[in-house]
């Protein structure tokens, strides 16, 4: 995936978005409008309070639009899609990134160009999936080598290990991995999920947001599907990532589909790239 030399311009910055919605916890209304695709703003490190409905201090929103180029797609989203779960993870310029089983590198290469110089993107591979896949590391050493990503690292460790081969971030990004956190694969070194987000929750800077993107599963599965369908039921990831100290800022319906029956495995070619997803943004108080 390479980008765009056109740079997009930022267009009803402060419109609502009605798919995405914050929660009383952090004391919002409805989250700030959709940014357009490739368009960062710079306000990491920035957190600040909710005056009026709006999550983000509209002066200090403007003075740091910066503009970054776009990108092409990323397999089963566009670019409008694109735009707005970058928007929903609050990935800036100048950001720290962690991104979890990085798989083709997609999301690294978004998240390089979306930081920019200044910021820094973690290529995380858990040994759990190296083991299994040993070009994994190697790819993403190489894409780290590609003209344009100094701010990429690719590193490796065991899954609860994360913080010692990373540094203190802005935002960890986990899409369509969650539920693998329930599978033997993930487990067979003993971690679990509950492990894994004490060491999120460990490595983010306060402020910093765990962001969740996965395949839903039907009400009242909870875990079950998880080896099976490679599903999980919203509810219970957000009971565990809950109990790990954090809190629930904002849900996302952006990914939803109400014709998926929940009961199919995200692989099969009736429904792969079309599940019914959810999108939690958690926040480290």
């Amino acid at each position: 995936m390479s980008t765009k030399e056109n740079v997009q311009i930022v267009k009803d910055f402060f419109a609502a978005d009605p798919g995405v919605y914050r929660h009383a916890s952090t004391g919002a209304g409805l989250a700030d409008g959709r940014v357009g695709a490739g368009v960062a703003l710079a306000i990491c490190g920035h957190r600040v309070g909710v005056d009026g409905g709006s999550a983000v201090d509209r002066p200090l929103a403007r003075r740091a639009l910066v503009e970054c180029p776009t990108v092409k797609e990323i397999p089963m989203y566009d670019q409008s899609k694109l735009s707005e779960l970058i928007q929903f993870a609050r990935v800036d310029a100048g950001c720290t990134v962690i991104d979890v089983y990085p798989g083709d590198g997609d999301w690294t290469r978004l998240f390089s160009d979306v930081v920019g110089p200044q910021g820094r993107v973690f290529s995380f591979v858990p040994t759990e999936i190296a083991d299994l896949k040993p070009d994994q590391v190697g790819r993403m050493q190489t894409l780290a080598k590609e003209p344009g990503r100094e701010n990429v690292e690719a590193v490796s460790a065991n899954l609860v290990a994360m913080p010692e081969a990373t540094r203190p971030a802005d935002v960890l990004w986990l899409h369509l991995f969650y539920h693998d956190l329930h599978t033997a694969l993930m487990q067979k070194k003993g971690a679990t999920a509950a492990d894994f987000n004490r060491a999120v929750y460990e490595q983010l800077k306060p402020g910093g947001f765990y962001v969740i993107v996965d395949h839903a599963a039907a009400a009242g599965a909870g875990t079950g599907d998880a080896q099976s369908l490679h599903r999980i039921e919203p509810a219970s990831v957000r009971g565990e990532v809950e109990a790990a100290g954090f809190v629930l800022d904002a849900e996302s319906t952006i990914l939803a589909n109400k014709d998926d029956s929940h009961s199919i495995k995200v692989f099969d070619p009736s429904i792969k790239g079309e599940t019914d997803r959810f999108a939690y943004r958690f926040v480290k108080p």
